[in-house]
């Protein structure tokens, strides 16, 4: 369960402590935000609000009253230890949501328009036509409900897509979405799209089942690489129940150049690139945090620390 909430006066009387991951222009922000300074190295005397990706061993403890993320997975945070009992967890969000939908959405429309066959052409000075694909009417089926799989779902929409989420409870279907799904209730689709979290419930979700389930569809990852079997997915791909991969998550990274991921068939691997967090976003979600701490809300980029999420 998440941890009590730290009293405005706590927050007041509490240092500003930022890990080497957020840049001065950031810190700037940040002080800005907290009208304090921001401070860089071992903490001294609490209590702390720590801002980074990881956290030191010196403010884990009572003296630790929030930590904010600057990545919106946090499930490398989680899994190093017991987190700090009382300390408040929330992560950065920002415009990652927009800038992975365009991902996604670029990569459907580069097949739609058979960009891949196009580019091995040109390497063969190979003139052929290839007819496109139009994206309106078309499937998507989208496993991760929450704000990334939302903005994905959201703007695939916008183009026509039919989008089904899949939510493994009963629900209202969230806006973005056309449909809901059980997570193995079989839909018809041309996309799949993975923007799940790293818990104990997804590690390893998509295995041999789900991929032979998939009939031909392309599979996107653009959530955490370990929710995905890669040796599944490899026979999957060489079987043709997944057409298609494209991975900008991997379980190990970043993949060394022996990895047998770089020899996936028909699959295009990208650096973890497609939700890179800007400064802003830092700043941004920091700033709103604090404002509904300072009102005596629960932020809605609070983490469950027992569900991960």
């Amino acid at each position: 369960m998440t941890a009590a909430l730290p009293s405005p006066g706590l927050l007041d009387r509490a240092r500003l402590l930022a890990g080497p991951e957020v840049s001065e222009a950031a810190a700037r922000g940040l002080a800005r935000a907290a009208g304090r300074p921001v401070e860089r190295g071992g903490p001294g005397d609490g209590p702390f609000v720590y801002v980074g990706a990881s956290l030191p061993d010196a403010p884990h403890g009572a003296d630790l009253v929030w930590f904010h993320s600057v990545n919106a997975g946090t499930d490398a945070l989680l899994d190093a230890g017991p987190w700090p009992q009382g300390a408040l967890l929330t992560r950065t969000v920002g415009r990652m949501g927009e800038r992975i939908a365009q991902y996604v959405l670029g990569w459907v429309l580069a097949e739609c328009q058979a960009v891949p066959e196009y580019a091995a052409q040109q390497a063969r000075a190979e003139w052929r036509r290839i007819p496109g694909e139009l994206v309106a009417g078309q499937t998507a089926v989208v496993h991760g409900i929450g704000r990334i799989g939302s903005a994905v779902a959201a703007l695939l929409r916008a183009c026509g897509i039919r989008t089904v989420g899949v939510a493994r409870t009963p629900r209202e279907v969230p806006p973005g979405f056309d449909a809901l799904a059980a997570p193995d209730e079989p839909v018809a689709a041309r996309w799949v799209i993975a923007a799940l979290p790293l818990t104990g419930a997804t590690d390893g979700y998509f295995d041999a089942d789900r991929f032979a389930a998939m009939g031909g569809a392309t599979f996107l990852n653009v959530g955490r690489g370990a929710t995905v079997d890669l040796g599944a997915l490899e026979g999957a791909l060489r079987s043709g129940a997944v057409g298609r991969a494209v991975l900008d998550v991997l379980p190990d990274e970043p993949a060394a150049p022996d990895d047998p991921c770089w020899r996936l068939p028909r699959t295009v691997i990208t650096s973890h690139s497609a939700g890179i967090t800007a400064d802003d976003d830092i700043v941004t979600d920091f700033t709103a945090c604090l404002r509904e701490l300072a009102a005596g809300r629960v932020p809605p980029l609070t983490v469950d620390t027992a569900r991960g999420y």
